[in-house]
């Protein structure tokens, strides 16, 4: 089976995934977590990427971002993954000992409206599903702490967003997503199919060449002689 087909078009919101190699631990410490940091806001810088919103868990890592040119995705995300695995092996002195990252990143298109809410909603309050903190503000390697108690500096990596927050933004993060949602972002997750309504879903694909996302996985069943 070949690899799935990638959106790269400008213009589009896209959430984007990447994990790690065997889902080792990337980030072992508060160290770890402000140089990939640093290493994301040079990339914004580089490319002018617009990034939404992030969050860096402990093997892998969460963005929402904005490209404005057709195929910056893919230079954003290629530049920002290779710079991170030469300075995280440099840091460890363990150069060329193996892959950081488990291979090609996923990611899907996002429509600029509910739907992002909704995906931004479920990166933002990541940590909390994983039970690693009580309140998803309590996770300082993301977007959430960043806007709510980084500085001015700190909150200039972060672009405006698409549509506006929902009113008490921290506690609609912080109240569960249902179970069918989650269901659909998980399978935008899994097949990078576009994440929207249905209309706009039909002209993503057209638009971006995505109809494989769609189509059932596996080899298509024999048909029975004379059905």
């Amino acid at each position: 089976m070949g690899r799935p087909q990638r959106a790269a078009r400008g213009g589009y919101v896209y959430h984007v995934l990447n994990r790690a190699n065997a889902r080792m631990t990337i980030f072992d410490d508060e160290a770890d977590y402000e140089a990939f940091e640093k290493v994301l806001a040079e990339a914004v810088e580089r490319t002018e990427t617009r990034l939404l919103a992030y969050c860096l868990m402990p093997n892998h890592w969460h963005l929402v971002v904005w490209p404005r040119k057709d195929g910056e995705l893919s230079q954003f995300v290629g530049w920002l993954t290779l710079t991170h695995t030469q300075r995280w092996h440099a840091f460890r002195q363990s150069i060329g000992s193996g892959h950081v990252y488990q291979g090609r990143f996923k990611s899907f298109p996002v429509q600029d409206d509910e739907h992002f809410l909704a995906v931004a909603r479920y990166v933002e309050r990541n940590p909390l599903r994983a039970g690693l903190v009580r309140r998803a503000e309590q996770w300082r390697f993301g977007s959430l702490y960043r806007w709510l108690r980084g500085a001015a500096a700190d909150k200039s990596l972060l672009a405006t967003w698409p549509v506006p927050r929902k009113p008490r933004w921290l506690a609609h993060v912080n109240a569960a997503q249902s179970e069918a949602e989650l269901q659909a972002l998980q399978r935008s997750l899994q097949r990078g199919n576009p994440f929207g309504g249905e209309a706009w879903s039909a002209r993503a694909v057209r638009q971006l060449g995505l109809e494989s996302t769609l189509r059932p996985r596996g080899r298509p069943k024999k048909q029975r002689k004379g059905s």
